[in-house]
């Protein structure tokens, strides 16, 4: 008997070892073989899973139908002409980064609640039963007994727990808690300012990158009517080979501009989508904004922005009121050196049950007793607890909460500085980009009267056909920077209203 309970142990501590070690058929049978997962009959996945033995695929994973699902795209009209504002409007709808900043603002505003419970007494009740059952059989002299014991009992407890005074402590927490809560709410509309911006700047892109592509076209058709006018010199005695060839030559690259900018604007619409947080395939007609005029009032004075964009820039107020959180758990730090006043009360019930039979009695013993017992009890409490001794840990945590606010403080007026250093540049891109675009609109109709002029002069054949491509490929360079100036002015002001915490909309 002896040997059949040692080999019986050993074999359940080798089965017992065994459970841990076959994880080990989860994962690759071998480090220079490929790996399949184990799948459903519908091709998922299943996790903790032995694989098949040979792989299938090489070293491409299969396809997992359950993880290529895609959330439900926005209602999109397809005949309808989408304004930026209608853009950024489907974007707060369906850019994730809105949503998650909106769980995380509440999951922050949740811990203030834990913090504020903090004041409430604490409530538990516990239940415990318990049976216990034994049977005897004896024999002396020849005279055998039965004996049957069982019993059962039932312990029911309700506490209750309350701290009642803590200097301060649990204000302090639930101050350093709703400033968290409040930096959370400002980090939710930095999120939509900061898409707003993404959308902005994605949609002036688009605007330029169609005006190239017209302007190519329109180049494209330049070169073909200058191809047209080297050809028809050629036909007529006056021009050359070396003429037609090189009006030529500008016809193919006036084409090849015209393929790069179709490129261009393709891009630059996949660009927009992924600001607004929608599926690339997704068709949106977005609506032009090239004939818009550019006012210089655009740039208001610098010294106006930056009293006012101080005060209201997400950046600055969430510094603000972590410097605010800081000093709160400062003081929560300083009342651990104080003691604590509480109350505590139990309330117990117990109920038990005894039942014990022997055959055949013995001596004064009836052959059956049954005991039943009930008992209640209240117990309050009421103390102080007084800190003494911790080895310095409140001391560490009170020169790490000190440290702490110093470096919150240091922080607010960093960003304080940051935030003026953005605005003064931002205020300075705009101011450029309006000259640029003044500039280049005076360099357009410079370089279109040149073209004009150089086409007439050519066909009347008193003009180069050297002059005529320059001027041609000056024109279209003149025309890309006109329409660089005008996206990059659009862009400079929604930067400058970012920097100044202004940017709650769309772009006026």
């Amino acid at each position: 008997m002896r040997r059949l309970d040692v080999a019986l142990a050993c074999a359940l501590a080798a089965c017992l070892a065994g459970c841990a070690t076959s994880a080990l058929d989860m994962a690759p049978p071998r480090f220079d073989r490929p790996w399949t997962p184990a799948t459903t009959d519908r091709g998922e996945w299943l996790a903790g899973q032995k694989g098949p033995a040979e792989a299938t695929g090489g070293y491409v994973l299969p396809a997992d139908p359950a993880a290529a699902s895609f959330p439900p795209a926005p209602a999109i009209d397809d005949a309808r002409i989408y304004s930026l504002p209608e853009l950024i409007d489907l974007a707060e709808s369906s850019n994730p980064a809105t949503r998650i900043a909106w769980n995380d603002a509440r999951r922050v505003a949740l811990a203030a609640g834990i913090a504020e419970s903090t004041y409430l007494p604490r409530l538990s009740a516990s239940a415990v039963g318990a049976y216990q059952s034994s049977r005897a059989n004896d024999s002396v002299l020849g005279i055998g007994g039965d004996s049957n014991q069982s019993g059962s009992g039932v312990i029911s407890a309700l506490s209750l727990e309350w701290l009642l005074f803590d200097f301060g402590q649990r204000t302090a927490v639930i101050e350093a808690a709703r400033q968290a809560s409040l930096i959370s709410n400002i980090a939710f509309t930095a999120a939509h300012q900061q898409v707003i911006y993404e959308v902005s700047l994605a949609f002036y892109a688009h605007a330029a990158a169609r005006t190239r592509l017209a302007t190519a076209s329109q180049s494209l058709k330049n070169a073909q009517a200058v191809q047209a006018a080297a050809e028809d010199r050629y036909k007529h005695g006056i021009g050359t080979v070396i003429e037609v060839a090189q009006a030529r030559q500008a016809t193919a690259q006036a084409n090849l501009a015209l393929v790069q900018a179709t490129g261009g604007i393709q891009d630059a619409y996949l660009r927009l989508l992924t600001a607004m947080g929608v599926s690339p395939l997704a068709k949106i007609r977005v609506a032009d904004v090239s004939g818009r005029k550019l006012s210089p009032a655009m740039a208001a004075s610098v010294e106006g922005i930056i009293s006012e964009s101080l005060a209201r820039r997400p950046d600055v107020l969430s510094a603000y009121a972590a410097q605010k959180a800081s000093l709160a758990k400062v003081q929560a730090a300083e009342a651990e050196f104080m003691p604590k006043l509480f109350v505590a009360a139990t309330g117990a019930y117990n109920s038990g049950r005894l039942n014990v039979t022997a055959l055949p009695s013995v001596g004064q013993q009836p052959p059956t007793v049954n005991i039943n017992g009930r008992r209640t009890g209240v117990t309050v409490f009421a103390g102080v607890t007084v800190p003494l001794y911790d080895g310095g840990t409140r001391d560490a945590m009170l020169a790490q909460a000190r440290a702490d606010a110093d470096s919150a403080e240091a922080r607010l007026t960093r960003i304080r500085q940051d935030a003026v250093r953005q605005i003064v540049l931002a205020d300075n891109a705009l101011r450029t980009s309006l000259s640029a675009h003044d500039a280049s609109d005076a360099l357009v109709s410079a370089a279109q009267t040149t073209f004009d002029a150089a086409l007439a002069a050519y066909r009347s054949g008193v003009g180069s056909i050297t002059d005529l491509t320059l001027a041609e490929t000056q024109l279209l360079l003149a025309r890309n920077a006109h329409a660089d100036a005008y996206s990059t002015a659009l862009s400079a002001a929604a930067t400058l209203a970012l920097a100044a915490g202004a940017l709650g909309s769309a772009p006026p």
